[in-house]
């Protein structure tokens, strides 16, 4: 009996011990949020009148706070660093409320814009139905330190799970309630960061988060495979390769030297100081040449086209998201006329995904004729419908409202692509 009294203080001490390691490691997430918008509701109802934005397509039941969060997350290394994001909130629901995380596409600036404007009016458009909404700005963006690790898939699922654990604390702060639904969904690299969030939740976090489905929308999944193939013929967005490119190398250091020296002249001084967080993508595009590769020093693209051991083959099929098997449902939205993203990345990962017993992996046009971003108008919509199916009772998701789908129809007759 001694002997274990005597075993007690050392017992208690370990337990302390145990429990300070779990705080460091799985401690509060969240650092800061402050309240940096509301949209009245009947703001917002003015607003879609004089756009002629028919009600049956967007009800807008709720005001929304909108709130700034900073919150810790892990930089490749697994140091802790800051990552912040918005969060959508409608006011006044009086029942548990489902849970979007909404990823947006590429952004190259650091800070916060002081408006609302693109992709924000997605994550407004589900908020005024009842949804809460998370909007991660991804590592490195927003008020978050380091740089952006772009199409990179673990780090951009890292940031978003983050959040989730950081939303979970304020939800309780705020006294928000939510149901158990989660929805992923995002446009462009926000489509590609939608199915590295659902893999990673899959794979380290289902103890914690279950997805109800996700809708990737115009994501290059297939980084090893079609969307690789862009860098050779003429593309208007060749900002992508250098941004990739600083990105791997930071990871995974393909070359042993500084990244900036694979690049021809004039390009190996511009680009460091394009890739500031202050200048625009369109300022970027224009200062690169159209055809990616010409950027790069001939015998490195001599290498990675003769080299299938070159490192970054293996890199890009590491982080292409179509060689898993989601168990969750998962809508896959594309445009034909895509000139960013081709439509085959969908296909491929459909394929794929199939290929390896997922069950409930689906393709969804958003239109024949649209190029990138009205394509992004129409994924949007479909998305919010087949998420809506899954709260109406659907288990593996439908296609949604048939009213609200002839609308579509009908605004796609009217729209120009």
């Amino acid at each position: 009996m001694k002997k274990s009294l005597l075993f007690l203080p050392l017992l208690m001490l370990l337990a302390l011990f145990a429990n300070a390691q779990n705080l460091s490691f799985d401690g509060p997430k969240i650092i800061s949020y402050t309240l940096w918008k509301t949209v009245p509701s009947e703001e917002l109802k003015a607003e879609m009148k004089k756009n002629k934005v028919p009600k049956a397509l967007v009800n807008v039941k709720y005001t929304v706070d909108i709130y700034d969060v900073v919150y810790k997350t892990c930089w490749h290394d697994g140091t802790c660093i800051k990552a912040s994001g918005l969060y959508f909130v409608p006011r006044g629901v009086d029942k548990p409320m489902p849970t979007t995380v909404y990823h947006h596409g590429t952004r190259v600036h650091a800070g916060r814009d002081k408006d609302l404007g693109g992709e924000d009016y997605l994550c407004l458009g589900l908020a005024v139905e009842g949804y809460t909404v998370l909007q991660p700005d991804y590592v490195g963006l927003g008020h978050g330190d380091k740089f952006h690790l772009y199409q990179l898939a673990k780090p951009l699922g890292q940031t978003s799970v983050d959040m989730l654990y950081a939303i979970r604390e304020l939800n309780d702060t705020l006294g928000v309630k939510v149901s158990d639904k989660l929805f992923l969904t995002g446009y462009s690299e926000g489509g590609y960061a939608t199915l590295a969030t659902n893999k990673l939740i899959q794979e380290q976090y289902s103890k914690d988060f279950k997805v109800t489905a996700a809708s990737g929308m115009s994501g290059a999944y297939d980084m090893g495979g079609v969307q690789s193939t862009v860098m050779f013929k003429p593309y208007d967005h060749p900002h992508y390769l250098p941004y990739l490119l600083r990105a791997v190398n930071e990871v995974y250091k393909i070359v042993p030297y500084d990244i900036n020296n694979i690049y021809k002249a004039p390009y190996d001084t511009i680009i460091p100081k394009m890739f500031d967080g202050k200048h625009s993508l369109h300022a970027i595009n224009e200062a690169l040449p159209k055809i990616p590769k010409d950027m790069i020093i001939d015998s490195i693209i001599n290498v990675y086209v003769k080299d299938t051991t070159f490192p970054l083959h293996s890199v890009l099929r590491e982080n292409s998201l179509c060689y898993w098997k989601p168990e969750n449902p998962v809508q896959l939205c594309f445009c034909d006329k895509d000139e960013q993203v081709t439509y085959k990345n969908a296909f491929v990962a459909r394929d794929e995904m199939k290929k390896l017993g997922a069950e409930h992996v689906t393709l969804r046009r958003g239109g024949k004729k649209y190029g990138h971003y009205k394509c992004a108008i129409f994924s949007g919509m479909y998305t919010k419908l087949y998420f809506d199916s899954f709260l109406k009772g659907s288990k593996y998701g439908r296609k949604g409202n048939v009213n609200k789908r002839f609308l579509l129809s009908l605004a796609k007759l009217a729209i120009k692509p």
